[in-house]
């Protein structure tokens, strides 16, 4: 997919006319990574955001004692690192990739240069933002008010209605990695996955996830 297809093709910019995506397109620079390499840190300058053409990234925090959580997992026309564009403040989290992934990168001066132009660019950047806000809260929830077996429970749901709403589901992050995302340990969420599989809830084939018991997984 080149930049303009992404670019069309993307919740941020789709809604756009023709003239306006190219305009975006123009000052997009594509950038490759390998896996497990570093996008940007927390305190790095927010010099402009990124989207995913290809792989996956992580955004993440890390404790001083060196606990990792996962706040997101972005895939292929998803934007992230975007809010210091507008605040013109450093990066609040680490990025790094988890496959070999191809990145497009816009620069903040010329994007807001941009912006100016067309007011709604800004629009669509608020609609993108007003969601991802959404899945903080959500993810403030699972977090601080249900238990390990409720958020692997949701997030299998979420993943179900992502990957369009079959009843089964493929992991695309490692277990270790699932693990910080819902904010526990891999031995903890092996234990978990080990009694749903006993409960008849869910059959795990490797990466492969089938959801034999929807009922009671929306009751977790």
């Amino acid at each position: 997919m080149d930049k303009r297809e992404l670019i069309s093709s993307s919740a941020l910019f789709g809604g756009l006319p023709p003239e306006q995506q190219e305009a975006v397109a123009k000052i997009a620079v594509a950038k490759k990574f390998g896996k497990g390499e570093a996008v940007f840190f927390e305190g790095d300058p927010g010099s402009g955001f990124y989207m995913v053409a290809e792989g996956k990234v992580k955004i993440f925090k890390m404790s001083w004692a060196g606990k990792e959580q996962i706040l997101h997992i972005f895939g292929p026309g998803e934007p992230f690192g975007e809010v210091p564009v507008f605040h013109g403040q450093p990066f609040p989290a680490n990025a790094e990739t988890l496959m070999k992934s191809v990145l497009i990168f816009f620069p903040r001066e010329k994007f807001i240069a941009l912006v100016h132009e067309n007011p709604s660019l800004a629009l669509n950047m608020l609609a993108v933002l007003s969601m991802r806000l959404r899945r903080f809260v959500d993810q403030i929830e699972n977090l601080s008010l249900k238990e390990v077996p409720e958020r692997l429970a949701g997030y299998l749901l979420y993943l179900m209605e992502e990957q369009g709403g079959k009843d089964s589901v493929e992991l695309e992050i490692s277990k270790g990695q699932l693990a910080s995302l819902l904010g526990t340990i891999p031995e903890t969420l092996s234990r978990i996955f080990a009694k749903m599989s006993e409960e008849k809830l869910i059959a795990v084939e490797g990466k492969k996830i089938r959801l034999l018991n929807l009922p009671a997984l929306l009751d977790k």
